[in-house]
């Protein structure tokens, strides 16, 4: 008997996006809820897009990456009080990835800040409320600054073919952006800042869309431009994310985990990020080390099931950690995924077992990811 799939109830609560109607002349499949709106995860099928986002260009309509915007005096202040990752070195024209924390240092978000100006910050923000707490951080503290969501909605231009893609509608010169820097190019007479950024690892950009009155249009140009090029629409995709070891906020970490857990530490400088609200639980936790962190694990047999809640980790009967994401890869013809492993059991190499809905399977703790 055929398993019932519930769908999504779509209402003004989930939020369509000014990129909705080109997904949905697309054909878009399935959508997810991210951030109170509506994200596609599959067009094709998952392996379909898949394969196409590892061979040509895809357009992703990423709206759902909505911005927190600082605006004011005290707008780098509030930054650094946010993320024990040093800004003080960061200029405008670069994207940072920085980990949001509280003041126990459990992760809030994972987002990209993008420095427009000294006195004007966007954080592209992961799967939470991030902007009330960073109201609350600037009401509380009394800071002499804005914080909003603008009107700017991501447009991911992804795969080996992006660069050509771009140059065809902004100009030979979006070739020398360096990777997490951004310009600002016009379309339409509208400034849009185009970062070397986005959520694969296939390469591409993020055009920061501001104003919703051009999104179609904007998404029509692309495609008419790469048409030889084999564009599609397309979206973040299971199967690449857990190859090459992008976190998902909500999946992989929650406000239960610390960066260093979240194998993020690099991205933490504790010592010096002065201000940041989290900072002393996190020099504790520098110190002393995690007792846990995020694996990459390979899952023996036949393509597993969908993983839409955490499947245990076991070694000799004792519980050492779970799987968070995991799916059949068609390239690396085994099951990927990331989990959340006990110190004891996260040496690459480590055999452990893990609880699927269909039983127990072998599984094996690998050194890195796969892309």
């Amino acid at each position: 008997m055929a398993l019932f799939q519930p769908g999504i109830s779509l209402s003004r609560r989930l939020r369509r996006t000014p990129f909705s109607e080109g997904v949905e002349a697309a054909g878009v499949k399935g959508y997810t809820v991210y951030n109170h709106m509506l994200l596609p995860t599959v067009f094709e099928s998952v392996e379909a897009d898949y394969h196409h986002l590892k061979r040509h260009v895809q357009v992703w309509d990423v709206a759902c990456e909505r911005q927190v915007e600082l605006r004011g005096p005290d707008a780098g202040r509030l930054m650094q009080m946010l993320t024990p990752r040093d800004l003080r070195c960061m200029m405008a024209g670069q994207c940072y990835y920085v980990p949001i924390v509280d003041e126990t240092g459990g992760m809030l978000n994972d987002p990209v800040a993008v420095k427009l100006a000294e006195d004007r910050w966007w954080i592209s923000i992961a799967d939470s409320d991030l902007l009330y707490w960073v109201k609350g951080i600037a009401n509380g503290w009394r800071l002499d600054v804005l914080v909003d969501e603008p009107d700017v909605s991501p447009l991911a231009i992804q795969g080996p073919k992006a660069e050509d893609l771009m140059a065809r509608v902004f100009g030979e010169t979006v070739r020398a952006i360096r990777f997490f820097r951004f310009g600002v190019y016009q379309f339409e007479g509208r400034d849009l800042v185009v970062a070397r950024s986005g959520y694969s690892k296939q390469g591409g950009f993020e055009i920061y869309v501001e104003g919703s009155d051009i999104g179609m249009p904007l998404w029509h140009r692309l495609f008419e431009a790469g048409a030889d090029l084999e564009v599609r629409a397309g979206c973040p995709n299971l199967i690449e994310r857990i190859e090459s070891g992008l976190l998902s906020y909500g999946n992989d970490m929650t406000d239960d985990n610390t960066p260093h857990e979240c194998g993020l530490g690099r991205f933490c400088n504790t010592h010096t990020a002065i201000g940041c609200i989290g900072r002393d639980a996190l020099l504790r936790v520098a110190k002393e080390g995690p007792v846990q962190q995020i694996r990459p694990i390979a899952i023996a047999g036949d393509a597993v099931p969908p993983c839409d809640r955490f499947w245990p980790l076991y070694a000799n009967g004792r519980r050492v950690g779970r799987v968070s994401s995991a799916t059949w890869s068609p390239d690396h013809t085994t099951n990927v995924a990331i989990g959340m492993v006990k110190m004891t059991h996260w040496d690459a190499g480590t055999q452990v077992e893990v609880e699927t809905p269909d039983g127990m399977r072998p599984a094996t703790v690998h050194e890195n990811f796969w892309n």
